[in-house]
């Protein structure tokens, strides 16, 4: 009798970057092809470890496996792929794309405005509700399973930081780099996936990601405005490390085309304005490549971010490094606002569970478990697959997190540096003036675009229709609108949350 007849595996998404090595242990036939294998492989690891199969992929996964009666969907450590889930008439639906669920005809589509309440404080959604009533996102390092009657999430990982004082800063990054690596050897040795690109920003993260792995060509955004476009620095780097450069040149009027498309194909709602310009980026290397590295997870492994090395006030509770609204200017824009619905709710179980550890191993645990999947990888997983392109994430593999997590808060913060230890290790592959190089990402100008008289206009008829006075105060938000026009810039994140929300309900409703 096949000892599996039982087991099915019932969805997969993602990447297992150590399918070899897991092949011959668990006994599997090594000549697989590539989707053979990671169904094979989901299959006879939950055999041999049931849930605790999780301690031995490598890469990045969401999967749902059917044994008998029960359903066990799960999502990897840290969340570089989506799971939704939700029971509609005694049936457990999941997917990595809530339109499968919300589109399903048995479900009755309404609005949470708790989530809108949410993501205006955040500009992004955070936590385990969505935007739909009914259906739930699986948050990292969690299981759902469902036993026929009821669905209940359990965590099995929780990025926790026990700092190890015995080793020096040149140690640290010498297991950076051996790390490293090791997983792209793992990445060079696919040769199924034979050829890829990368992309690159120019800063430390993305450049130390093209000079250690198989990419051949880089990848990035630019634009007229000054001040946004780093191209330059990127194309210095690749051709210090002797790769291709391509460069996406973006213009407002294609910037404003794309935004319907990436919020549709999103799921959700995101007001983080870089989706977009991510979008242009993936559609640009899709003509080419059809995988592509992308540097994400560093700044929150090792500390990259300018709130990481901000003091808090002993009685503040940190929320996240993105928050984009105060509770009182929520209060003046919002219809429907509840007292009950609290900016701390989806923090304080975390924060109170980080309690008595340094400042910083605080903040990178609420980064790591709420902002990163809920808007980074929630951006780069969404549009990458809407292109149809495979984003690999090698930094956000769970053994480089094992060792960030070990690291001392003084060699990530050192010499006026953020991640300090990561980029001693990057300096191992980089001329000093890359390794050390400040903090760069993808800015978009999008600050400046949304008060361009040319674009004004739709964005006036979106902020004051119909579907606004459903939700928002419309004297409150004529206001903060015209204190933007009027040079208040920084405003425009709040902007931007309101219309990407607006067309999103648009859309979906």
């Amino acid at each position: 009798m096949d000892i599996m007849s039982n087991i099915e595996l019932k969805y997969f998404s993602g990447y297992i970057r150590n399918r070899k090595s897991l092949l011959n242990e668990l006994g599997l036939d090594a000549n697989l092809s590539r989707a053979e294998a990671e169904s094979a492989i989901l299959k006879a690891a939950y055999e041999k470890w049931g849930l605790k199969m999780t301690e031995h992929l490598y890469g990045m996964f969401a999967f749902a496996i059917s044994d008998g009666g029960r359903i066990y969907a799960v999502r990897d450590q840290v969340g570089q792929k989506q799971m939704f889930y939700a029971v509609v008439d005694g049936e457990f639906l999941c997917s990595g794309d809530i339109d499968e669920i919300a589109s399903d005809p048995r479900f009755e589509k309404r609005i949470n405005k708790r989530m809108l309440q949410q993501y205006l404080f955040y500009g992004y959604p955070i936590g385990s509700e969505t935007f739909y009533e009914g259906v739930f996102k699986l948050m990292p390092g969690h299981y759902v399973e469902w036993d026929g009657n009821t669905a209940e999430a359990h965590r099995y990982f929780m990025p926790t930081f026990e700092p190890d004082e015995t080793k020096s800063l040149d140690e640290w990054a010498g297991e950076i780099e051996k790390t490293v690596d090791e997983i792209l050897s793992e990445e060079r040795g696919d040769t199924e996936l034979s050829y890829k690109e990368s992309f690159l920003s120019g800063g430390v993260d993305s450049s130390y990601l093209l000079a250690a792995s198989d990419a051949v060509c880089a990848n990035t955004v630019g634009y007229e405005e000054s001040g946004f476009d780093e191209s330059s620095l990127a194309e210095q780097t690749a051709k210090i490390l002797g790769k291709g450069f391509r460069v996406k040149m973006i213009s407002p009027e294609e910037y404003f085309e794309r935004i319907p498309e990436v919020i549709d194909k999103m799921g959700q709602p995101l007001g983080d304005a870089s989706a977009v310009a991510f979008s242009l980026g993936c559609a640009a290397v899709k003509e080419h490549a059809d995988v592509v590295y992308s540097g994400e997870g560093i700044d929150e492994f090792f500390g990259g971010y300018n709130a990481h090395k901000r003091e808090l006030p002993s009685d503040w509770t940190y929320l996240t490094c993105s928050h984009i609204m105060s509770e009182d200017v929520v209060k003046s824009l919002m219809l429907d606002f509840s007292s009950e619905v609290k900016a701390v709710d989806p923090i304080a179980p975390l924060w109170k569970a980080v309690e008595g550890q340094d400042p910083l191993a605080q903040k990178l645990t609420i980064d790591i478990s709420l902002w990163l999947e809920g808007d980074i990888y929630l951006n780069t997983d969404r549009t990458s697959t809407a292109c149809g392109i495979e984003l690999h994430t090698p930094f956000s593999d769970i053994r480089l997190f094992n060792v960030a997590s070990r690291i001392p808060a003084k060699y990530k913060f050192m010499n006026d540096q953020n991640k300090y230890a990561f980029r001693k290790a990057a300096s191992s592959k980089l001329p000093d003036e890359v390794a050390f190089r400040k903090k760069v990402g993808f800015p978009v100008p999008v600050r400046k675009w949304l008060a361009d008289p040319r674009f004004t206009g739709a964005i006036e008829e979106k902020l004051f229709g119909d579907t606004s006075k459903l939700f928002f105060n419309q004297d409150e938000l004529k206001s903060q609108w015209n204190r933007f026009i009027g040079g208040e810039e920084l405003l425009w994140n709040r902007i931007y949350a309101i219309y990407a929300f607006l067309l999103w309900y648009d859309i979906k409703f």
